[in-house]
């Protein structure tokens, strides 16, 4: 559903076609914050008081980049899904319930930032065809992050 008249430059139909497929990332970025809430909140183990913490500034960094890919399809001139329901029908990433070891929850966050990173990927090579650069420089910027990240987890778990 469109909500305003945005006039950037960009067809009607790939705005549109572009605010949904940002929906399901940004569905799956929510999902992705909650299993960081969750494995910061259940963590157990000998590295808890490093996994506390880490978890914490991810899901804190990750609520950033929710109301970046929001606010990106406001300025598209559509409507960001806002509800858990909508989220839960979007999503595409696993969640992530019952763990409390470190290294096992490090792993599944590993898996869901492979996750984001392949629809990333389709986004910002869907946007570059389109001459997108807003969407395409957002892309960007996350996939650089989310690359970092998940080196830098890869050689915690060795």
């Amino acid at each position: 559903m469109e909500t305003l008249e945005i006039k950037v430059g960009l067809e009607q139909d790939y705005r549109a076609e572009i605010s949904n497929t940002l929906n399901v990332l940004l569905a799956d970025f929510q999902i992705y914050y909650l299993n960081l809430k969750g494995m910061h909140w259940n963590v157990k183990g000998k590295n808890f008081f490093m996994l506390h913490e880490k978890f914490e500034e991810l899901y804190k960094e990750t609520n950033d980049v929710v109301d970046e890919i929001a606010e990106r399809i406001l300025a598209l001139g559509f409507e960001p899904l806002h509800t858990m329901e909508e989220y839960l029908e979007q999503k595409t990433i696993k969640t992530i319930k019952g763990v409390s070891d470190g290294i096992t929850g490090v792993r599944l966050i590993q898996d869901n930032i492979q996750d984001l990173l392949m629809r990333e990927r389709e986004i910002l090579e869907r946007a570059s065809e389109h001459n997108d650069e807003g969407t395409a420089s957002l892309m960007s910027d996350l996939i650089s992050d989310q690359e970092k990240l998940n080196w830098m987890l890869a050689a915690y778990v060795g």
